[in-house]
């Protein structure tokens, strides 16, 4: 890399860092090019080199997030043996959480704060790892088919009950799961999240001393639920 690319690259990354920075500081709507230029001793006109528009920072910092994030649940995923898919589901929530408390504004900005007047693309880095966030989580659920149709209920689901996004990237992934275990996979990310999100906003910090245990307690509970066996030091047994 030369010198230059070198310096660009460094700017672009502090750029990143000070917009999660002024998000935390004031939320979503803080995000703007110009006050990053201020922070940085840079002209307005030097900071659009880079980022010709706050939406266009806001698309690369979610594309970046969002793919760091599936990337580390992907890995913590393939670190645990095909055949133990309770410890595959595990290391996927874990690592979720463990990324997301290493990044709460990332995890906010993908999850939950909409920045205003912003509107995502339609393609691009950020739309890809939501593709392969989706299909990490059903392979999971597929997995554990079809032992864990008893944790899917008996509500009679079409794929007509899902966006044909969503619908057809099971289906090309899946062949021959159920509409059923897609519900359930959206179920499965529900509860993966649900505490996370609360402990990221901070509503769990005066309740609970240690939200990881309680973190963990939900996923052993999913997993028996879905009719696997907990990893070797969970003391939950079907």
């Amino acid at each position: 890399m030369s010198r230059r690319d070198r310096i660009r690259a460094e700017t672009t990354a502090e750029i990143k860092v000070i917009a999660l920075r002024l998000m935390a500081a004031g939320g979503p709507g803080a995000i703007s090019l110009r006050a990053i230029a201020r922070e940085m001793g840079m002209t307005a006109g030097a900071i659009y080199s880079y980022y010709p528009t706050r939406d266009d920072l806001v698309t690369r910092l979610i594309g970046d997030l969002y793919t760091e994030l599936v990337d580390t649940a992907e890995a913590a995923r393939d670190a645990v043996p095909a055949d133990d898919p309770g410890g595959r589901i595990l290391a996927w929530a874990e690592a979720v959480r463990g990324w997301a408390l290493a990044n709460p504004e990332g995890f906010r900005l993908i999850y939950g704060d909409a920045v205003p007047g912003y509107q995502p693309p339609e393609d691009g880095p950020a739309r890809e790892a939501e593709h392969r966030a989706c299909t990490g989580l059903t392979g999971l659920v597929a997995a554990a088919w079809p032992g864990a149709e008893r944790a899917a209920g008996s509500r009679d689901y079409g794929w007509s009950d899902f966006g044909e996004v969503l619908a057809e990237a099971a289906r090309e992934a899946f062949p021959g799961l159920p509409p059923a275990a897609v519900a359930l996979t959206l179920r499965v990310w529900g509860r993966m999240h649900g505490l996370v999100a609360l402990e990221i906003y901070g509503h769990l910090r005066a309740l609970v001393r240690d939200p990881g245990a309680v973190y963990r307690d939900e996923i052993t509970d999913l997993i028996v639920s879905l009719g696997l066996t907990p990893p070797a030091g969970d003391d939950r047994r079907e």
